[in-house]
């Protein structure tokens, strides 16, 4: 059925783009304004788990490591590190001189603070399971040195802290409850404003410790409409756009003032199935619908070929993926065989959660599920509708009917950890974790165990292994593609990359007139 209000809708924003053009094209060299495809969710670190929200924050906080161009790890606000030969203790040494953007000094007990709210359980802030699962306490050894004890040997603890979630808060804001709403970091721009709705604006901080951003203020915006993201980045009202919808990239490609931005994704697209609610609590069910999905029409279609076609629940940009990884080829007839195996000759219906930006993936999947006999039932809902729902109990789903969830997932550090046992652990099940299906296997549970301690990276390689085969067979999710990260930047902007899942970076980011 088609709403009657979008056209109109969107009529209103693109006339509205139409008439404030001119005055935003004579350009603010000292501005960059960025249009992403939703809104943050959260102001707190902790306390979401969303890369574009990620973005937001990036630029006014930091973390004690972080990822450079070449996607190794390095130092940030730490300068060093050691662990002992157990690998169950990280000891940090930590910059000195570094306050945070409301004057608090950062210092060990900063750090401590920052962790602790994480391992504190009453707080639920959003992104704090996996160090929970991995930190056991927090000391501060003297104010210049932080020690981490860890539950058990974890060898991706550096890349761990690289991460948004990692970022380190002012204790001073934490205590007066209002991180949701006023981000305090150390990082190189401070916070302005947030008009809910409309935009996020930053500004260069003067008392940063490291190099000076070369510009001024970042102004963040937000459009669920990708022909707004297009008028957006063409008539020059935005700096950047992220993500570029791929039906744009062939008109942005013969447009001189603009700059495709391409880099090698991380992120995973799939349908978690509810394995407690039938029919899916049949793993043949669940396979049918793996065959019956045509990845390699999803990517010649919707990312007009910027991807590939999913054979493994890890991306290619992380560690311990296996290029071997079988996946399932597009057999309908093997579809329709297995539903008729489960004892569903005449076919079933599932449902969909899904979002308003993803309508025409999952009415591309209901098109191609209908050749195998399955009816796709499409719950359409807006982010903090679906958000309560994907995230919901056994229970909450039965009874609202819930089959299975779109969604996508990349871990931020580019580990087999952080990408499989957030989303296929059975401790992982929402609403803990991101396991939105209830997928529970023993055998999967202690092969994660055993690959994130395991220090020697070739026997980690190997156990990741067995894990992705485990997760295709039992087909815990339907496995779509690997999107590339597409961006779209004015030419006159130089400097900007993005990190693998779609994170922007604006660290040496640069705008002429």
């Amino acid at each position: 059925m088609t709403d009657p209000r979008r056209p109109t809708a969107v009529l209103t924003a693109l006339l509205s783009l139409s008439l404030t053009a001119a005055a935003f094209a004579q350009g603010n060299a000292d501005q960059l304004t960025i249009m992403q495809s939703e809104p943050p969710r959260s102001m707190d670190p902790a306390d979401q788990t969303a890369t574009f929200t990620g973005n937001v924050l990036a630029p006014m906080y930091e973390g004690l490591t972080h990822f450079n161009k070449a996607l190794e790890i390095e130092p940030l606000l730490a300068t060093k590190w050691s662990v002992n030969t157990a690998g169950t203790e990280w000891t940090f040494t930590l910059r000195s001189g570094v306050q945070f953007q409301d004057g608090t000094p950062f210092n060990a007990a900063a750090v401590v603070a920052s962790f602790q709210r994480q391992l504190d359980e009453k707080r639920g802030l959003a992104a704090s399971g996996r160090f929970r699962s991995v930190i056991d306490k927090v000391t501060a050894v003297n104010p210049t040195t932080v020690r981490f004890t860890l539950k058990k040997p974890y060898p991706a603890f550096p890349r761990l802290l690289a991460g948004d979630a990692a970022f380190i808060v002012s204790p001073a804001a934490d205590k007066k409850g209002t991180l949701g709403r006023q981000p305090v970091g150390t990082g190189p721009y401070s916070f302005v404003e947030w008009k809910s709705g409309e935009y996020v604006l930053e500004k260069a901080n003067p008392k940063y410790w490291g190099k000076r951003p070369a510009i001024g203020a970042l102004k963040w915006t937000w459009t669920s409409e990708p022909s707004v993201m297009n008028l957006a980045i063409q008539s020059g009202q935005a700096d950047l756009v992220n993500p570029l919808p791929p039906i744009f990239t062939q008109v942005l490609k013969n447009n001189p003032k603009v700059t495709l931005l391409q880099g090698k994704g991380a992120s995973v697209f799939w349908l978690s199935l509810n394995t407690k609610l039938k029919p899916l609590t049949d793993v043949r069910v669940r396979q049918a619908l793996n065959y019956a999905t045509d990845q390699k029409a999803l990517v010649a279609t919707l990312l007009r070929g910027y991807g590939a076609p999913a054979n493994s629940p890890l991306a290619p940009a992380d560690f311990g993926y296996d290029p071997s990884a079988p996946g399932y080829p597009y057999d309908v007839a093997k579809a329709k065989k297995l539903l008729s195996d489960a004892g569903y000759k005449d076919g079933v219906t599932i449902t969909v959660a899904s979002q308003e930006p993803d309508s025409s993936i999952v009415q591309a999947l209901q098109g191609m599920w209908a050749k195998a006999g399955i009816t796709l039932k499409i719950m359409q809902m807006e982010s903090g509708v679906w958000s309560q729902a994907a995230f919901g109990t056994p229970a909450e789903k039965a009874k609202a009917g819930i089959n299975s969830s779109f969604a996508s997932w990349s871990a931020g550090t580019l580990d087999a950890d952080g990408q499989l046992s957030p989303l296929y652990a059975t401790s992982s099940a929402s609403p803990a974790g991101a396991n939105l299906g209830f997928y529970s296997n023993p055998k999967l549970d202690a092969l994660l165990a055993q690959g994130s301690s395991e220090t020697d990276s070739a026997k980690r390689k190997t156990i990741y292994a067995q894990a992705q085969r485990i997760i295709s067979q039992d087909a815990a999710h339907v496995l779509l593609y690997y999107p590339n990260d597409i961006a779209a930047v004015q030419s006159n902007v130089k400097g900007v990359w993005i990190f693998p899942g779609g994170g922007i970076q604006l660290e040496d980011a640069t705008k002429s007139k």
